[in-house]
Parts: structure tokens; sequence; C-alpha cells
């Protein structure tokens, strides 16, 4: 086996220089562990036209294989719930289901855990198992638990654990669920995205303890929450950055599919639009519009004449808002009980004239029965979500 030493010490001085390192002992661990052992048994890499190159550890150079493994970049690690690097011919499309993250966005995660000696931490999300290894060096390994819903994933990642040295508490199972058996925890990370954070987890975490975890469904409008358990039973803070991850799979959204034209054909309302949908294009829009309208999908599709167009559908709610560009700009066309694009430029304009805020200023409550977002300063961008399903 090749020694990474160097690597390591390499990827630790970059991440120190960002910031993103900011106390020793995560400086060490990152020295410690090595990450080409939690690839096994190889990475997908983006190949062009939705395709998927397979490198597998035993068919590529180390030297080249090492970069791989120490480049600041996430790296594919299944596709499609099922398929590995191993067992794929070339080339092949296919939806990314497992992966190791970019050790920028582990070491920021980690280091806004705020873990510390003794702390007993509680990670859903195994994946590779790489983010529970820098954990295990710094904390102990018998303080760390972590869950994993992929039986293949989980079995990967503990023999990755295994090599490297560390025995820690590895489950699988339903990470939304916790694990209540090694309960009261002091922290709880999030390595899957979730649509609102389990009151499970709430549960069993200890007055006082940090829950971290990426909320949203959209790609671009998600964010990283932080939020401390109150003695009462509810959980509040702020989000962090923005941050994505794959969802959890239990909650993963199903895409809309199937005949759109027959979803808008019955419009209650046609107005122009004040506020253009090319906006949600960036991370805080999107994420305003998530709150605004928390069921809704956003499907962008041509019209046969190649005009654009963006739809947001609320199945649940039977309401949907399509927006067509023509030569004065976007025209909306609404239908169903709810008004969405109504609720989102209504968000949008409130956000732009309270001076357009960064995410760090939006607060989060989390309750048994709710979860309350809200900005400073305008009354209008506040959301109590309740809990359903």
């Amino acid at each position: 086996m090749t020694d990474t030493s160097p690597e390591r010490q390499a990827l630790a001085d970059r991440l120190e220089a960002a910031g993103t390192i900011r106390t020793p002992a995560w400086r060490k661990a990152v020295e410690a562990v090595p990450r080409e052992l939690f690839l096994n048994p190889g990475v997908f890499l983006p190949a062009g036209n939705g395709l998927w190159r397979p490198v597998t550890v035993a068919g590529t150079d180390p030297t080249e294989w090492n970069e791989i493994a120490y480049s600041d970049q996430s790296l594919v690690t299944q596709l499609d719930n099922h398929l590995t690097a191993d067992q794929a011919p070339g080339p092949v499309p296919g939806i990314p289901t497992s992966s190791s993250t970019d050790p920028r966005l582990v070491l920021e995660m980690i280091e806004e855990l705020e873990a510390g000696d003794g702390d007993l931490v509680l990670e859903i999300g195994t994946g590779t198992g790489y983010s529970t290894a820098l954990m295990c060096h710094r904390l102990g390994e018998d303080n760390v638990t972590t869950i994993e819903v992929d039986p293949g994933v989980a079995a990967r990642a503990d023999a990755a654990l295994e090599t490297a040295g560390f025995s820690t508490w590895t489950v699988t199972g339903d990470g939304l669920l916790g694990l209540p058996r090694r309960a009261p925890y002091d922290r709880v990370i999030a390595t899957c995205g979730v649509r609102r954070i389990p009151y499970t987890w709430v549960r069993q975490t200890r007055p006082g303890g940090i829950i971290l975890a990426t909320l949203g469904s959209l790609t671009t409008g998600t964010g990283l929450a932080k939020v401390t358990v109150n003695s009462d039973g509810t959980a509040e803070g702020r989000f962090v950055f923005h941050a994505s991850f794959m969802q959890a799979r239990s909650q993963a959204v199903t895409p809309i599919a199937g005949d759109l034209s027959s979803r808008v054909a019955y419009a209650d309302s046609v107005r122009r639009a004040v506020v253009a949908p090319a906006d949600l294009d960036q991370p805080m829009p999107a994420f305003l519009c998530q709150l605004a309208a928390p069921a809704a999908q956003i499907v962008r599709v041509q019209a046969s004449d190649g005009t654009p167009r963006v739809n947001l559908f609320d199945p649940g709610r039977e309401s949907f808002a399509e927006l067509v560009l023509d030569d004065g700009g976007w025209t909306v066309r609404q239908g169903g009980p709810v008004r969405l694009w109504d609720d989102v430029e209504r968000a949008l304009l409130a956000w732009d004239e309270i001076g357009r805020p960064g995410i760090g200023e939006v607060g989060l409550r989390v309750t048994e029965h709710s979860h309350t977002y809200w900005l400073p300063r305008s009354p209008v961008l506040r959301w109590k979500h309740p809990v359903v399903g």
C-alpha cells in the first residue's frame, strides 16, 4: 500500500489555509485518516453527456488513484442505489446515490458541530465512513454512532473503518429514527438531506446539545441548519450556509413525470410575473421558494416552439404555476386552491425590501408539531410548517 501521508498533509494544509480547519485536533484527524481506504472498490467520475466513468482501485495507477482520492471534490461511489465502479464495464448513465463528500464541506460541518472531549455523537448517513473515521480519531471510537440505510454501503464503510483501526458503533437502518439505545447524544450530524429535522433526533439529544442537518428538497435551495436543543423539548437556531446532500431515501421526492400539459390545462388566473423565475437559479431565492411553497417542485421545460417554461407543481394540493416567456417578459398562469407563484413572489419581494440578507440570518425553531422559519425585520418572511407525514 502506498504511503499517503504527504497527500494527507497537503490536504490538511489546504483546508487550514482556507479557514475550513480551525482547531489543531481536527487537523490531526485529517493528517491521520487515509481517505483512499474509504473509496473502495472505486468511484465514478463525470464523463459528459450524463455518463459516469468508473475508476477502480485495482485498475488505476496508485499515483493517479491518490490524486483522485485527495482531490477537493465529492466523489460518487454508487449509482442507482446499487451500482459500484467495479461492476460497471465502462461509462454508464445513472443517478448518484452515495458519495464521499468534498473534504472541505466535511470539515466545515465537523468544525461547526463543536464536538469536544467526551461528547457522544450520532451520525446520520455513514456513506463511505470517512467523516466517521475523522470523528473516531478525534473523539474516540466508542463515542461515535453512525447509521446507514443501505446495507451494501454500510458493509463497505464498516470494513474500511475496521481497516483504518476504528471499531465504532455502525448500524444499518433508517437514520431518521436515530438510535434510542445509545441516546442521549451531545451532538447529531446528518450527511444526507432532510425535508425537516425529525423530532426523534430532538428527543435523543441532551438539552444544550447541537443538531446539524441540511434541510430542503431543491438542489439549489438547501441550507445547513444548526439548532440547539432546549430543556422544554424544542430546538432553536439558525442556518449556517448553503449546502447540498443527497436526500434521505425515505424522504426523497418523486420527480414530476407524465403529461405536464394536463397538469396546467385549467388556469384560474393569468397575469404578468413581477419576479422572473431565473431568480430561482440562485441559492437564496431558491431557499426562500422552498419556505414559501414547501411542497412545490420546479420543472423546467421547452414548448414545441422552443419557448422556455418554468412550472411549479404541488401535487398534494393540486396546484400549479406555469411561467411562460414572451416578448414582454414572463406571464404566469396559476391553477388550484393555492397561488404558488403569488406566495413565492411575495417572499422574494419582501426579501429584496430588507436588503437581501443571506441564509445566515434565517432562524429556525423545531417543535414536535412544527418547524418555524423566519427572517428578522419582515413579518412577511415567517413561515410555520406543520409536521405531516
